[in-house]
């Protein structure tokens, strides 16, 4: 059973995303990029409350700007997916997860060393260039549901 609802257009979104955030970082800095993507469609928490589709985590406005970057500027998201990143983002709405972005609800990438908080939020640990942000404890249950 899958960790989230999906269609096939929404693995073609996960795969073009995963691709222009972390195309640099390989395949498992890409699935961790796929990773917090699913974990926002199903944490109903804090900044993600109410976004229930892989659709709407990816096209969420914050503040004025698209939350994932990419979206905005990144020609990378805007080329089509390919098989392997396809075939990486079944693999994370099934049941791929791995530490630090097991639980994660946010990433960046610093260009410089990985802040102990990310909007209040606990560092969770780095991967290749990405830091990994857990939600603090007791704010955020439904993101552990794993």
């Amino acid at each position: 059973m899958a960790r989230v609802k999906y269609r096939d257009s929404d693995i073609d979104l996960i795969a073009r995303m995963m691709r222009a955030e972390a195309e640099g970082e390989g395949r498992l800095g890409m699935l961790m990029v796929g990773n917090v993507i699913v974990n926002r469609t199903v944490a109903d928490c804090l900044d993600f409350k109410d976004l229930r589709t892989i659709r709407d985590v990816i096209f969420q406005v914050q503040g004025g700007n698209y939350s994932f970057e990419a979206v905005q500027k990144g020609n990378l998201f805007y080329s089509p997916a390919r098989d392997v990143e396809r075939n990486l983002a079944r693999k994370v709405v099934k049941s791929w997860g791995q530490h630090p972005s097991k639980y994660a609800l946010w990433y960046f990438n610093p260009y410089a060393p990985c802040p102990p908080t990310w909007y209040d939020q606990p560092f969770a640990g780095q991967y290749k260039q990405h830091c990994y942000y857990e939600p603090q404890a007791n704010t955020c249950e439904s993101a552990y549901r794993y």
